[in-house]
């Protein structure tokens, strides 16, 4: 962590690339720093290490580095390091400097979702969004006892766990502890791992000793405010048995998934912070129009592919929000989808029905309602982001104006994001 702009390596300096979000007990919110590897310029020849975040020397897309050199890494090796973590904003006080969790691992968080085990402690579920990665859970040391605890450092105190999901339909939380042995090593200054900063740091490769499951890009997970069942998305997986990549398992059963699925678990005890869990897949999404059985999926309703936003209104209803790809949208698998859309789940019978379908080229993100349920928000993200040609190729077009084409007025006809606010005409809550 030490690096030339900060000699004591305890300095943030920064946040980028956040995604999604969670909500602490405490009232501030925790976003999450996702594919911060584009942001750099790798060096000639990439560490091992660095290679295990996507940095190579044809990153730095961004072009960063042309402009503040900490984000060329052949000078800065240690920069990236700060960057992939869990950050914590209070909104109560806009003078206090975010903070950087470090104890809940270093990856390309997609989300934060945090519970409280039966004692009161503080547990966080989190995914690292890309093929062949992991999920992670950290519970905290302390409890959270209301207008008691001292949160300031609540989660700076834990154990980090990454899930193993057996074939039998059970599960294993693996604790990434320095020094501990698991199935592939020690978590030791042999492998790398001098003390549990290492750990933190070096996250994925710690769970790849520990042997966790490799899965089909986690996203986003949520908790049922009635059972405690969690569900995470697993958007979609391309290479899953292709050529020199893991192969199928139960809790990844399809090749080349690029439909995605959703799993779920409850922890044993219906306790957030064991240590054993049992699962099953909710969903494995797909076309119902599909010839190959393998990318019809089992949905029950209205059909969708690549599910990634996950949330539950406090009445039990999973909300699902899809991001399919505009390279591939309404085009080859994708055909009979349409945009990407939000959905609303019974999880007790399965049964999925559509609530929106977004404007072209967009992405669905993020969604919250007001405490009465009577106001739905919901983002949408780079509509019209892939240009279309017209008859002269040197004017781009984008494939959607929206807003535009309901406001012209106020947006002078480009695409633009913006977050909705859903009611009802008579006033009632959404999903009453």
């Amino acid at each position: 962590m030490l690096t030339a702009t900060d000699r004591w390596g305890n300095f943030s300096l920064g946040t980028l690339n956040n995604c999604a979000m969670g909500v602490t007990p405490w009232g501030t919110y925790l976003s999450c720093e996702e594919n911060f590897n584009g942001y750099f310029k790798g060096p000639k020849t990439p560490s091992a290490d660095q290679k295990r975040y996507g940095i190579s020397a044809k990153t730095a897309g961004y072009r960063w580095h042309e402009f503040d050199e900490r984000f060329d890494l052949e000078r800065h090796p240690n920069e990236a390091n700060r960057f992939g973590w869990v950050v914590e904003i209070d909104p109560w006080n806009p003078q206090q400097a975010p903070v950087k969790r470090t104890a809940l691992g270093r990856f390309k968080h997609e989300g934060a979702t945090v519970t409280l085990a039966r004692d009161s402690r503080v547990v966080v579920y989190m995914g690292d969004d890309e093929r062949f990665e992991y999920i992670y859970k950290f519970v905290s040391r302390d409890r959270y006892l209301p207008g008691q605890s001292d949160t300031s450092a609540l989660l700076d105190h834990g154990t980090l766990f990454v899930a193993r999901f057996g074939e039998d339909g059970k599960g294993r939380w693996l604790p990434l502890i320095h020094g501990e042995k698991h199935q592939n090593g020690e978590l030791t200054a042999a492998n790398g791992f001098s003390n549990q900063g290492d750990v933190s740091i070096r996250c994925r490769q710690a769970a790849d000793i520990a042997g966790a499951t490799k899965m089909d890009r986690p996203e986003w997970i949520a908790v049922h405010p009635k059972s405690g069942e969690v569900y995470v998305t697993l958007t979609n997986n391309s290479q899953r048995g292709t050529a020199e990549t893991p192969g199928l398992n139960a809790a990844n059963p399809r090749p080349a998934n690029i439909f995605g699925h959703i799993i779920r678990w409850h922890e044993n005890n219906h306790d957030a912070a064991s240590t054993v869990f049992e699962w099953d897949i909710f969903a494995l999404a797909g076309d119902p129009q599909q010839a190959d059985e393998g990318k019809r999926g089992t949905i029950k309703g209205d059909a969708y592919g690549s599910p990634d936003g996950l949330w539950f209104d406090p009445s039990g209803r999973l909300w699902i929000q899809t991001d399919v790809s505009t390279s591939v949208l309404n085009q080859g698998d994708y055909a009979n989808l349409g945009n990407n859309q939000m959905l609303v789940a019974n999880t007790e019978s399965g049964e999925t029905r559509r609530f929106l379908t977004g404007p072209k080229g967009c992405e669905l993100s993020g969604m919250t309602a007001t405490p009465d349920g009577r106001t739905l928000f919901v983002n949408i993200q780079h509509p019209g982001e892939t240009p279309s040609e017209r008859a002269d190729p040197a004017q781009p077009t984008a494939i959607s104006a929206w807003p535009a084409n309901q406001f012209p007025e106020t947006t002078g006809g480009r695409p633009r994001s913006a977050t909705l606010a859903i009611t009802r005409p008579d006033g009632k809550p959404i999903a009453a």
